[in-house]
């Protein structure tokens, strides 16, 4: 039987590459731009350092859009790994439930403790379950129904 096609995981695509290539148009502009300036003039001018500004920003955009991307790529990968191991611990706990005569496939749930594993047992007289008290301890043992002024 064939593996049954599953949904491509979201993978940052076209929209973040479009962003680091037009990063990286920008910058290789500034950065021949400075150049030329460079080779014509022998003095620093307010161009020359405006080429210069607009290259390092433009270069550091595009290594952090790039690095973002990369990072989101990876992201994706990662998500949709868990997704799938998710799909296939449920399915196999699922399906393992169904086979409970078997023993090995299933893990059972952790039972009460015996008698002696607990340090700090109370009395049985300490602790009782809701449904073991009265209707007079649920309620803290004081009566409600008359004796107050308070209006309800």
């Amino acid at each position: 039987m064939a593996e049954p096609s599953r949904p491509q995981p979201y993978q940052p695509g076209a929209v973040s590459l479009f962003f680091v290539a037009k990063a990286g148009v920008f910058a290789a502009a500034f950065w021949v731009w400075l150049l030329v300036l460079v080779l014509r003039t022998s003095s620093a001018t307010g161009l020359q350092v405006l080429a210069a500004t607009g290259a390092i920003t433009t270069t550091l955009v595009g290594v952090v859009l790039g690095a973002r991307m990369a990072l989101q790529y990876s992201a994706a990968i990662r998500h949709a790994e868990t997704k799938k191991l998710l799909v296939d611990i449920s399915w196999n706990a699922f399906a393992a439930a169904g086979n409970a005569e078997s023993t090995g496939k299933v893990v059972p749930f952790p039972t009460a403790p015996g008698d002696g594993e607990r340090v700090n047992q109370r009395n049985g007289s300490d602790r009782l379950s809701v449904l073991e008290r009265g209707a007079g301890e649920r309620n803290g043992a004081r009566d409600r129904s008359g004796g107050s002024d308070r209006r309800r």
